[in-house]
């Protein structure tokens, strides 16, 4: 397992913004990443600037900073979302992703057919899922709801449907954008102890989230990001005590 960023650099370009407003322009800078142009006068939005970053096994990494900071383009890096425009970077482990726990579910297939749906998009092998399936609709207590379409749920149904299938990986290397919080309060209970479970299972945490005290309770070491720069990375108390304070 290794991760490893050097001089990492990520642009995204942004389209049909001839129109916009110096005031938006300057605004955009305020609160986000570095607005700039091309050589050839097409303009980018630098969300990531010259990181450099190692992280060995078994920790448990926490990204701070204001909406815009750069967390979320990390994570995307860090999942292999996003290639960086320029720098190296070198990640070797499984890769397991909660920052999109719906991606692949089909409103029109029922909640059984999504279970290995989303399972082949994690890369679950389908006899996994067959053993696994019982335990499942279980836990997402759905009833006789499973074998209706997904378009018939609620929205906590359907949050707890994906949640149940996301949460079967064991991933070498865990990205988390925010904790999630899953259904009534009775369901969050057990959706929290099987979120600690996979955890536990995983090498190592990487969480973006706002909680002071989820990054301090959770965490073994923190990265304030801002302007999409590394800012601070230290222990989860000091860099806590700075940005929070």
């Amino acid at each position: 397992m290794q991760i490893s960023l050097k001089n990492v650099s990520v642009d995204i370009p942004v389209f049909n913004s001839q129109g916009r407003s110096l005031k938006k322009t300057v605004m955009g800078i305020a609160t986000g990443g570095k607005i700039g142009l091309t050589e050839s006068g097409k303009t980018i939005i630098r969300s990531l600037e010259n990181i450099n970053l190692e992280i060995g096994p078994h920790e448990r990494v926490g990204l701070i900073g204001h909406n815009g900071a750069g967390k979320s383009t990390l994570l995307r890096v860090l999942g292999k979302v996003y290639t960086p425009t320029s720098g190296s970077c070198v990640i070797r482990g499984k890769i397991g992703s909660l920052i999109d726990i719906s991606l692949g579910i089909d409103s029109e297939a029922t909640g059984i057919e999504n279970v290995f749906l989303r399972a082949a998009l994690l890369g679950i092998p389908k006899k996994e899922v067959e053993k696994a399936l019982p335990e499942i609709i279980d836990f997402t207590q759905l009833g006789s709801f499973i074998e209706m379409p997904v378009r018939t749920y609620s929205t906590g149904m359907h949050l707890r449907l994906a949640f149940a299938v996301s949460t079967m990986i064991s991933p070498d290397i865990l990205l988390m954008d925010e904790w999630l919080s899953v259904g009534d309060r009775d369901f969050q209970h057990s959706a929290e102890k099987r979120l600690n479970n996979l955890i536990e299972r995983s090498n190592v945490l990487i969480l973006a989230s706002h909680s002071r005290s989820l990054i301090e309770r959770c965490c073994t070491r923190a990265l304030w990001l801002e302007h999409g720069k590394i800012k601070l990375d230290a222990s989860p108390k000091e860099v806590c005590s700075a940005y929070f304070d």
